[in-house]
């Protein structure tokens, strides 16, 4: 490709109020061009960089066994309505009708379509196990695109599923995708981890996302140094501090003139917050949002209240703060609320409070509070479950040395589904003696934009991107500096080069601007191919073309006879440095 005929711009400067490095330099580099909110343009630089990352994605997954297939973008609501998710996924979720006046839905995901394939083309145990795959667009209507390509609203993804006879097949394939997927981001050139999550909207027994750690990310991750325990904070576990055992005390008001806030009750009583019990008020949308109910959350004051838990608890769609209306009509005051007394709501208390003994809790009056608030005798602690946020310093529930917190971007996710999707489409299969069994589903994904992103945002200096070989859009840059002839030695080198190199299998981008070394020097670090080549009169009378890789000071100069056979084996080089650097960690 000529540089001259290439479609797509570099900039000077990238447009205000860019957050993510990234993002500036995939503008900047003319990789990308925004048309709306969350909706981007790949331009030709960005095509080729993708296509070379689903190339390793359809290699991986058919490493594993896969079958690449293609399902529509375009739903009919029935089948989304049979698993209950079309009434479950709120506004993110984009539904119109046709000329008919049918409900449709635009893709988010394909669960509900392969357990509706599965009704036709799976009849008996003889054909499982299975794992199918294609890449699709999806949309989603986020309300906040963030980002670039790391928080979008139409994207492309690789999502397989696996069909099994049972939950020991499912976790077999299971552990095939973890592999594999660890291959796939390695291959690109960025370093992951493996965190348990939440399943979300999903549904099933277990997942796990793939985080790629940078500052820019909106997941925050709780690990441990110590012994390797990781997970999303929505389902962060920690060793709660356990508070002094003490016979139950009288329950006694005390007057709290101003104290709203744990920290202010702390303060006024001379008392550390983890001997105060938190109330927090929230709305929760029931039977896929259909429903709202009143849930009273108390906790210890020490810790703060994990909504995502909280709402895994009571089975809720989603969860907003409690109007103050609705507070005062449960028996409580804003400020000085408690369980104590209410007349609705349902009550999930955090697994610390039933061992902390007497402690300071709303007296569901202003200014007043009530000590020695025991659960179970003054007030019913409904639901006990844990729901409290992890956080740094708290002691890991595995081995008890403090956690960490990190911020890291998902750019990949497994699920166990389990027999779900398949229950709700009739999807059935006849074991070997005839028998009707269910169909055990997992779920799989890696959004190729994102991914490109995060590559970005790992592989970049102070002068533009630096793209791994693996995943960059073009081999080799090669710059020609010239003067106006046009019998210039070095342009007739570099045409002649160009030709060459491909037909040795490299893909090469061809500087043939009538610009400035400045320039084209400038543009070539900003676009970041691996491999640079620059042919000027002063390298001819070296004897041959300058060869240097981007990110390094060294360079040599090369014969023009023998610069194909250099600039394959140092192709070769740098992908075999990715490889070397793939490591799979055991899964947990």
């Amino acid at each position: 490709m000529r540089l001259s005929h290439h479609f797509g711009l570099t900039l000077r400067e990238a447009p205000a109020g860019i957050e993510a490095e990234s993002h500036r330099l995939l503008l900047r580099a003319g990789f990308i061009r925004q048309l709306g909110q969350g909706l981007y343009s790949y331009l030709p630089l960005a095509h080729r960089s993708i296509t070379r990352i689903e190339d390793i994605l359809r290699e991986e997954m058919n490493r594993i066994g896969g079958q690449e297939m293609t399902m529509p973008v375009v739903h009919p609501a029935e089948i989304w309505r049979r698993s209950g998710r079309y009434d479950a996924v709120g506004p993110e979720m984009a539904r119109f009708k046709d000329r008919k006046n049918s409900d449709l839905v635009l893709a988010m995901t394909h669960e509900e379509v392969v357990a509706d394939l599965c009704r036709s083309e799976i009849r008996s145990h003889r054909q499982l196990p299975q794992l199918v795959y294609h890449i699709q667009t999806k949309f989603r209507d986020d309300p906040r695109p963030r980002a670039g390509l790391i928080r979008v609203r139409e994207f492309t993804m690789k999502d397989s599923y696996t069909l099994d006879h049972d939950a020991g097949g499912l976790e077999r394939q299971y552990r095939a995708h973890y592999e594999a997927y660890f291959r796939i981001f390695w291959r690109c050139g960025l370093p992951t981890i493996a965190v348990g999550s939440d399943v979300g909207m999903m549904g099933g027994s277990q997942a796990h996302e793939f985080m790629y750690l940078t500052p820019v990310g909106e997941d925050t991750l709780v690990l441990c140094d110590a012994c390797g325990y990781s997970a999303n904070r929505q389902i962060a576990r920690f060793a709660k501090t356990p508070a002094e055992p003490e016979a139950p005390l009288p329950l006694e008001r005390v007057d709290t003139p101003g104290a709203r806030t744990i920290a202010e009750l702390s303060a006024f009583l001379e008392i550390p917050a983890a001997r105060t019990a938190k109330a927090v008020f929230l709305t929760a949308g029931l039977d896929g949002g259909a429903r709202e109910e009143l849930v009273v959350a108390i906790i210890r004051g020490d810790m703060d209240v994990n909504e995502t838990k909280l709402a895994n608890a009571v089975g809720a769609s989603w969860l907003r703060p409690a109007e103050d209306e609705a507070i005062l009509n449960a028996g409580a005051t804003p400020g000085y609320a408690s369980p104590i007394g209410l007349t609705t709501g349902t009550v999930v208390v955090d697994d610390s409070i039933p061992a902390s003994p007497n402690l300071v809790a709303g007296a569901n009056e202003r200014d007043v509070h009530f000590r020695n608030v025991n659960a179970g005798r003054d007030y019913d602690p409904g639901l006990v479950t844990d729901i409290a946020v992890a956080d740094d310093g708290h002691a890991c529930a595995e081995c008890g040395e403090p956690l960490r917190t990190s911020r890291g971007v998902e750019v990949g996710n497994i699920f166990q589904l389990g027999t779900r999707y398949g229950d709700a489409a009739g999807a059935r299969f006849l074991d070997d003696e005839g028998a009707e069994r269910p169909i055990w589903m997992g779920s799989y994904g890696i959004g190729s934009g994102r991914l490109l992103a995060c590559v970005a945002e790992e592989h970049h200096d102070e002068n533009g991107l630096v793209w791994p070989m693996s995943v960059s859009p073009y081999d080799v840059h090669l710059i020609p500096l010239t003067g106006r002839a046009p019998e210039d030695e070095a342009g007739a080198a570099a045409e002649r080069l160009h030709d060459e190199l491909q037909d040795a299998g490299l893909e090469v981008l061809l500087d043939d601007r009538d610009e400035r070394a400045g320039v084209k020097f400038a543009d070539a670090d900003l676009i970041g191919i691996p491999l640079r080549v620059v042919i000027s009169g002063r390298s001819l009378s070296r004897g041959g073309a300058e060869v240097r890789i981007r990110g390094e000071d060294a360079s040599a100069i090369v014969p023009l006879e023998s610069l194909a056979e250099a600039l394959t084996a140092r192709r070769t080089e740098l992908l075999d440095r990715i490889e070397e650097a793939v490591r799979i960690p055991e899964f947990g």
